[in-house]
């Protein structure tokens, strides 16, 4: 049976800000001690944050937690996790939640949302750099320790940052066209669809992360050449290929972690 109706708005109260937190144990399967606490998501919403929420007749199936910060006297949005319950996936719910979080920082001046994903994780990056527009220009390796998620596979927790300029050509020119603008292609970056099951088991774990250290490497020399992440490709096997360029929109606040 499909999913029925989902209404996506802002989460209000304890009661559906437990339920974002109990979603969060179900998606990723945290040990307590990494879940992000109910007062974390209390906080959120209290100091300019977001916590939006997608509802169907049985309540919460999703959710999108976003915090505030500040780089070079500029306010943006770091949008620190987005969960959609398993029989809710593939169905453009998590593009739903991430536009709602640009109409509302929109509202508010705010130009930029960022976050960090996992370019291991295919359909995640499609979307992203796809459906959203986003680019990413930045890698950091192991952000957040090795995480007791089994999504993680035990491997570093390796993360682009996506920058999703809100106001840019474009992300105005894919919502507009549902494409993003052309651009020349200078290099790529490949993820094999076979990542998942080689992350899944203890005796091909290796061969995920020799992905993982190779593309590592292949992202740190790209993005010092000033090349971004502008394009992803899927082909009819599976296999994810992210596509780097020159992006000619000059959107940056100047990063002190990077200066």
């Amino acid at each position: 049976m499909s999913p029925g109706p989902v209404a996506i708005r802002h989460c209000h109260g304890l009661d559906e800000l437990r339920a974002c937190v109990a979603l969060q144990k179900e998606v990723w399967n945290f040990t307590d001690a990494e879940l992000i606490p109910l007062r974390m998501f209390v906080v959120a919403e209290k100091v300019g944050g977001q916590v939006m929420g997608a509802f169907d007749g049985t309540g919460l199936v999703g959710f999108a937690l976003s915090v505030p910060g500040t780089r070079s006297g500029h306010i943006y949005l770091h949008s620190h996790m987005l969960a959609v319950r398993k029989d809710h996936r593939n169905s453009g719910l998590g593009r739903r939640l991430k536009l709602l979080q640009r109409e509302d920082a929109l509202a508010r001046g705010i130009e930029l949302i960022e976050w960090t994903f996992d370019p291991l994780e295919i359909k995640n990056s499609y979307l992203n750099i796809e459906k959203l527009g986003a680019i990413a220009r930045r890698y950091t390796i192991n952000q957040y320790g090795i995480t007791s998620s089994p999504l993680q596979g035990g491997l570093p927790s390796d993360r682009l940052i996506a920058e999703w300029w809100l106001k840019s050509k474009r992300v105005e020119t894919l919502l507009a066209t549902g494409k993003n603008p052309p651009f020349s292609s200078e290099t790529f970056v490949e993820v094999p669809a076979q990542i998942y099951d080689w992350k899944a088991a203890n005796e091909t774990r290796n061969r995920a992360q020799q992905v993982q250290e190779r593309n590592c490497e292949q992202f740190l020399r790209s993005f010092e050449a000033e090349l971004a992440v502008l394009g992803y490709e899927r082909d009819s096997e599976g296999n994810g290929k992210f596509q780097l360029g020159r992006w000619e929109e000059k959107w940056s606040y100047a990063s002190e972690e990077t200066a």
